[in-house]
């Protein structure tokens, strides 16, 4: 039968070899970082248009075609993240959708009554 053993416990608090200068300026340069990256997601988000809640539709380039993508987004630490739940369609498709978009009301108020 193997014997276990325990591992060793290490310390992070004996940070001695890190000065408080080192330290201040890798906090200036992850806040920095963090700053950059929400200021690329607001310019990403700006061109979301919200349905709902947590609906959102956006127009978008993927691999040189145009993409409408119709997506439900999750709140992952304050900042909204695409779920899995959501359809990208091409504008083909688009097209399609917007000539059939008086069948599919009068379809829609047909059930609403």
């Amino acid at each position: 039968m193997p014997k276990h053993k325990s591992k060793a416990y290490v310390s992070d608090s004996d940070d001695s070899d890190i000065s408080d200068d080192e330290k201040a300026a890798k906090k200036r340069k992850m806040e920095k970082k963090k700053k950059q990256k929400a200021e690329r997601e607001e310019d990403e988000g700006s061109d979301m248009i919200q349905l709902s809640n947590k609906r959102y539709v956006s127009v978008r380039e993927f691999k040189g075609k145009c993409l409408i993508d119709i997506r439900e987004y999750y709140d992952a630490g304050g900042e909204l993240k695409p779920g899995k739940k959501g359809i990208a369609l091409s504008k083909d498709q688009w097209e399609k959708l917007k000539a059939a978009m008086e069948d599919i009301d009068e379809k829609v108020q047909a059930i609403e009554g």
